[in-house]
Order: C-alpha cells, then structure tokens, then sequence
C-alpha cells in the first residue's frame, strides 16, 4: 500500500464523485403547489392573515361600496392584509408592494396568488384611509385584552416627520409679494398684446392671417396667458394661507393675553376677549421669512433632531411603559410641542377609558399654561405630571433637591423642577427616554416611516396612525403570536 503524499510538496488531491442534493431546474410539480407549506407556521404573514379575516372589524370599509354595478373590484380583505403587512415590514408604497405581490413570498400568500396593480392599491388606500387609521384604535384594545396595557406610566413625545414635499418648492411671504405684483404686471402686458392682436385681425388681410395662423406667435399669447394666470392663483392662495395663518395665531394670542388679564383683574367679560382676538387678527401682519410650500401647503418647515431644516409635520404620540404600545397618535403642523401636552393625554384616556398614574414629558411641553393644566389633571384624574423645565447636555444628571421645605412663594415652575430633582422624581424620569424614543426608532427604522407618503395634514395623519397601528400589531406579535388572537376572538 503506498502512503499519500503529504507536506508543501505533496501534489494536490484530483476531483472525486461525489454526490450532491438533487437539483433539476426543469422539475415540475407533481401536486398543486400551495402557498400555505411556503412560510413557517410563526411568521408574521399569518398573524396578519388571521388578524385580518377573524379579528379586525372592516365593516366601515365593506359600507362604502354601495354601488353593484361596474367590474368587480378587490376584495376588502385581500387589500388590508397587503397594507397591514407593509407597513409592518416597511413596504409602503403601492407600485413596492405591487412587486412584492410578484417576487416576494409573504405577499403572495397574503394576497393568495393575486396581484393587484398599484394603482388599486394606492385608490384603496386614499378611498378608505379613515377606516385604516381606526386600525389603530382596533389595535390598541387588542394589546389591552392580552394585558399588554397597564396605563401605570406613559410618556409622551413628538418627532418631525418628512412630508411628501420639497422645501425647495416654498416661498417666503416676502418673495411671494414681489413674485405676484411681476406676475399681475406679465399679465397686464399679455392682456394688451392679445386686444392688440385681436384688433388687427379684424382688418388683416388672407395671407397675413395664413402667415400667424395656427403656428403663429400670437396663437401662443392665450396659452401663455393662461399659464400666467394659473401661477398667479397659487400665488394668492399661499398668500391668503399665510395671512390666514398669521391672522389666527394673533387672535390666539391676544384672547389668551385678555383673559390672563381677566384672570388677574377678577373680571369676566367674553365680549371683551373676542373683541381682543379681533382686533389683532386685523392688524395682524405676516413675517417677511413665513412661508407655503405648493406641493403641500398643509407641511411646514421644521427642525428636526439633527438641527436640520425639513418641510415636515409634527406626528406625536403617547406610549404605555409596560411593552411600548402607542395609546394616541396624531398629527400637528404646530412645529412646537407644547400645544398637544392636554390633547394628546385626554386622548390616550378616551382611547384606552384609563387616566395614566404618572406622564413623563420632555421640555418642549414645558409652558406656564402647561404646568398648570399639570397641577388641574393630577387634581381631577390623579396623573401626576413630570414635566422636565430645562433640557439636559448628554449624559448630564439632574441634581439633587435641596433639603427643607418648598417656598410658599415658588412658581409652578421652580416646583416642577424641585419634583424632578428628587429620587422619585429622577426614577420616574428617568422611565421616559426607554419609554417612547425606542418607539419613534422602530418606527424609522422597521417600518420605514420616516418619510410620510400622503400629503395634507388629512393624510398625513391618517398615515401616521396606520404606522401605529402597525407598531401595536408588531408588538402583539412578538409577545403573543397568532395565539393571542384566540384571546380577543374569546
């Protein structure tokens, strides 16, 4: 028997038979093929399937079809499992997830073979985007039968969100001005050119008029005016938006300045406060730098958390410790937080029927108006409120409280920042950034919801409620799986 070779020197080993898994690209099924053996019994297509067909209530979806006649379109619950799951999996527009019906697994099943084309889906989606964003409410109740809702802490935070809108198509009020007045003045000369033309037409003669015909210069005057006159009706209306707009947050202000005023005083006189309101709005003037944006007028510029300047909307949400469920979600065009403190946390207890022990906010909320209607809820509904007064530097503590009693002359403000400053205080505050921040992250990043895709504050905020719809559900399912809709099915 002679030895093998081996060491550097040793020639290398020849190819062998060896025998490999059998692999025939021409096979054709012997059976049917079905697409429930294609995914695991666990996957995340199958909770929505169920989800869809067994628990979600699509009745104000299947109401809007009234009319029998005409081709029959999609089923209702073929095209809210296709949206459920992609806004789960971050599959959001309508010509993705008509590929994905093609080339993706999970989207066949869901649409059982089917391919809807993204005209359809991107139609059924605007058509019943109210229904969608009730997903959220549907949901929400959802995470409360398992018990995933505990109401015992909450946070509350916003985060700018992207609108379907380049800021580069605004305007300032100031350069729509003088854009406007350059546009009356083109039109004024179009409108004199074109009598000026119509004039001489009458006494031309044939072959003049055969030489400016139908490719003459003068035939391009109407079209060109008309285009003129459609530019200067946007104009108007982002102008009038900004006067409205600048109009309004006058009025707001001087009613609340009479009636702080009122409050002192110890009078009460309505009439006054609307005359207030009133007389500011018509004083009021727009600042040179505020602007409109004419792909969406609704969307404003924002800063966001990089310190980056963005055409946005202002989405906020309330989020319950226990297991990062959303309990309210809405959208403002307002960039500042502070004027959604009170709205967002009686929406959360109209949408969960319980009032939080305690709420955790950030410094954007804090406000003199705030702070107060803080004190009022811990009052009526036993929330109690920690309200940060001052924003941090990264990593930086919050002190310790001074030992001894309060100040009896100590503004709401100075008393709010005592309360965080002690070892409740700190703990409790401390609940907040693990709360809701991770929340607005998986959002981004998971379900690629950064950027919003309808546009109006309408839509905006329709979509923003699918995406905590979706959020909810994922967390359903990652705590329950398709077991805990045999719970909310009970």
């Amino acid at each position: 028997m002679n030895p093998v070779p081996s060491g550097p020197n040793a020639a290398p080993a020849g190819p062998v038979a060896k025998r490999f898994r059998s692999f025939d690209p021409h096979q054709v099924y012997l059976m049917p093929p079905s697409l429930d053996e294609w995914l695991p019994e666990d996957h995340l297509a199958r909770f929505v399937a169920e989800l869809v067909d067994e628990v979600l209530d699509l009745g104000p979806i299947l109401a809007s079809y009234t009319e029998k006649r005409g081709f029959p379109p999609y089923d209702p619950r073929l095209m809210v499992r296709l949206l459920i799951y992609g806004y789960t999996t971050g599959v959001r527009s309508s010509r993705a997830i008509e590929r994905k019906c093609v080339d993706d697994v999970a989207f066949r099943y869901l649409a059982a073979g089917a391919g809807p084309d993204y005209r359809s889906i991107s139609r059924f989606r605007a058509r019943h985007l109210d229904a969608l964003a009730g997903v959220f409410t549907q949901s929400l109740h959802l995470a409360q039968k398992l018990g995933m809702v505990k109401m015992g802490r909450v946070a509350l935070d916003g985060t700018k969100l992207e609108a379907n809108a380049s800021k580069h198509k605004a305007m300032s009020y100031a350069r729509l001005v003088g854009r406007e007045e350059r546009i009356e003045a083109q039109i004024a000369d179009l409108e004199a050119a074109a009598s000026a033309l119509l004039a001489d037409a009458e006494t031309i003669d044939a072959a003049e008029d055969e030489k400016f015909g139908a490719n003459g210069k003068d035939t391009d005057l109407p079209g060109e005016l008309d285009r003129r006159e459609k530019r200067l009706a946007r104009l108007q209306a982002a102008r009038a938006q900004i006067e409205a707009e600048a109009a309004a947050k006058a009025r707001r202000h001087a009613e609340d300045k009479e009636a702080r005023r009122q409050d002192r005083t110890g009078t009460d006189d309505p009439e006054a406060v609307a005359a207030a309101g009133a007389q500011a709005a018509a004083k009021a003037r727009p600042k040179d730098k505020a602007q409109a944006n004419f792909t969406d007028p609704q969307s404003r510029i924002m800063k966001n958390g990089d310190g980056a300047y963005i055409q946005a909307y202002n989405a906020q949400a309330v989020v319950d410790d226990a297991h990062q469920i959303i309990t309210a979600a809405d959208i403002t065009t307002n960039p500042s937080d502070a004027l959604n403190y009170t709205d967002m946390l009686d929406q959360s207890a109209a949408n969960t029927g319980i009032h939080p022990k305690q709420a955790l906010v950030d410094a954007g909320y804090c406000s003199e108006a705030n702070l107060q209607a803080a004190a009022a809820r811990n009052d009526e509904h036993g929330t109690d409120t920690f309200m940060a007064t001052g924003r941090l530097a990264h990593d930086e503590q919050v002190p310790a409280a001074p030992r001894g009693r309060i100040p009896a002359d100590a503004t709401p403000r100075e008393r709010m920042a005592r309360k965080l400053r002690t070892k409740p205080g700190r703990a409790a505050y401390a609940r907040r950034k693990a709360t809701v921040e991770p929340v607005f992250g998986q959002i981004m990043t998971c379900q690629d919801g950064r950027e919003l895709l309808l546009r109006g504050e309408e839509g905006a905020c329709g979509e923003w409620r699918l995406l905590a719809a979706c959020h909810n559900l994922r967390k359903i399912f990652r705590h329950a799986g398709t077991a805990g809709l045999a719970t909310a099915r009970a």
